[in-house]
């Protein structure tokens, strides 16, 4: 037995993972996206696996499925508010003000952006008193500036977690390069990344959408808008993260390039015969091409107009001298 085979049975896919995790299978691509699942890479190239041992250390973890269910485990804005005790109005501001961050997303069917939140972190966030003053009384008249110009960190912030995701779960470079790239928008990327052939590739590394709306639909454009960077300073940071990573990429190997075609070489000279010589004088390679400046006239190929005039005017100058000449009684 071959060392890949072995490799592939002490692996498993993702959907068999899910389903010994007792996991839907959101509730897995979450798990993976939050590092509680970990996976590796299949070497036959057909994306991620999850290992054997790793299944069994999570299923022999104590209060196994229910413990896990619990860490991903995601709440709306009614449910997260009743957990924390807060009114709907105040988690909203929380959220906006970016102390509470979404995991997740989805559009609803009125084309509204529905934002989930992990429950567990909400519940340490209530639970830790540094927040006491955030969940009752008058929000701090700093955050209430804030609020009053109409920032909404709940985007922002989502992007900032699923780069995160992206890059623990890259480990080629040029894949990284191409995770922080998904964030920015082209003209963007253009502006770091001059070369065409790198920034092909980049998009051909690509990570996956996160939203399965048919493109250039409502839901997909309302998707394209949250999942790219808006913000100045956050197109300015991812920038700079960008012409790292792609320095590191550019280390590692090139961006693949078309290959050259070789060019026939030219044949050498007998001995004894001097080089003709090159120049726009010399004759076409092609008999039937006329010399420049000269066209074709079709029923004739390869004879230039000039010189089929010529013979023309020659033909009738010799037919009209015929027509004077005195015939015979």
């Amino acid at each position: 037995m071959s060392g890949s085979t072995i490799t592939q049975s002490a692996t498993t896919s993702l959907s068999r993972a899910a389903h010994e995790l007792d996991l839907r299978r959101g509730e897995f691509d979450l798990a993976v996206h939050l590092g509680c699942v970990r996976t590796v890479p299949d070497e036959g190239g057909g994306g991620r696996r999850v290992a054997r041992p790793e299944i069994d250390r999570l299923r022999s973890e104590p209060g196994f499925p229910e413990t896990l269910h619990e860490r991903v485990k995601t709440v709306g804005t009614s449910e997260g508010a009743a957990l924390m005790g807060v009114t709907t109005t105040r988690f909203t501001r929380l959220a906006r003000l970016g102390l509470v961050v979404p995991v997740k997303w989805y559009v609803n069917r009125y084309r509204v952006v529905v934002w989930l939140y992990l429950a567990e972190e909400l519940k340490q966030f209530a639970a830790d008193e540094k927040n006491a003053p955030l969940m009752k009384g008058r929000t701090p008249e700093s955050l209430r500036g804030q609020l009053d110009e109409g920032v909404d960190l709940r985007p922002r912030n989502w992007r900032g977690r699923r780069l995160g995701f992206l890059l623990r779960q890259s480990e080629d470079p040029w894949a990284r390069a191409a995770a922080v790239a998904s964030l920015l928008d082209p003209v963007q990327v253009a502006e770091v990344v001059k070369d065409p052939y790198e920034r092909a590739y980049l998009n051909r590394l690509r990570p996956e959408r996160v939203s399965t709306a048919a493109p250039g639909s409502p839901s997909a454009r309302i998707a394209e808008r949250i999942a790219t960077a808006d913000d100045p300073d956050e197109i300015a940071w991812l920038g700079a993260d960008l012409r790292q990573t792609l320095a590191e990429a550019r280390e590692d190997r090139p961006a693949p390039r078309p290959a050259v075609r070789a060019t026939p070489s030219t044949p050498a000279a007998l001995p004894g015969s001097s080089p003709a010589p090159a120049g726009p004088a010399d004759a076409p390679a092609d008999p039937t091409k006329a010399p420049a400046g000269s066209a074709i006239t079709p029923g004739t190929p390869g004879t230039p107009v000039s010189t089929r005039r010529r013979g023309l005017l020659g033909w009738l100058r010799r037919r009209n001298a015929d027509a004077r000449l005195p015939t015979a009684p």
